[in-house]
């Protein structure tokens, strides 16, 4: 996806559930997310069933990944990001914790950002095939800006132990 013009970005979200009606709680998001002044969501992945990371007992996700075309700051995103999980029921940010939602900013244009709260490219979704399956249904040909490797060639490189991601549903 491109910008539009010079004022505008492509930025890609990263949306998850495992509490709750996992599914309504992303199509909830995406909805609240396309209604956030300056963002339209431009494309949708496949909705996956995924396997958690990193953590034990809990149950599936269900993740998904959305490009905006955005005219707002990066800072104002994570913001309104936040309201809207707030809004959705997600109590409390602990690592790793069950969530009924999880927003997070993977990439916001080619910027590069390091500030409290607030890391772009995200710091682990070179890590993650949850994200890197729908980025690079996506955009495969998308290059990372720290990386310089594309969303297909990240994917390509992670082992498959441990995550399992399922597609659920087409939008």
């Amino acid at each position: 996806m491109k910008a539009k013009d010079p004022e505008q970005k492509a930025a890609y979200i990263g949306v998850g559930s495992n509490l709750g009606d996992k599914l309504k709680n992303c199509l909830a998001a995406i909805d609240l997310v396309g209604r956030i002044p300056g963002c339209n969501v431009e494309k949708i992945s496949r909705f996956y069933r995924t396997e958690p990371v990193g953590v034990e007992g809990q149950d599936w996700y269900v993740n998904v990944v959305i490009s905006l075309c955005t005219e707002i700051r990066a800072r104002d995103l994570l913001e309104n990001l936040s309201a809207i999980e707030g809004g959705l029921g997600r109590v409390g940010k602990g690592k790793w914790e069950s969530r009924t939602i999880d927003l997070d900013i993977l990439l916001f244009g080619k910027d590069v950002v390091n500030e409290k709260h607030l890391t772009i490219p995200h710091p682990r979704m070179h890590l993650r095939r949850f994200v890197l399956v729908p980025m690079a249904e996506l955009e495969p040909d998308l290059i990372h800006p720290v990386l310089k490797k594309s969303m297909a060639e990240l994917l390509a490189g992670l082992s498959g132990e441990d995550q399992e991601v399922i597609p659920i549903m087409e939008m």
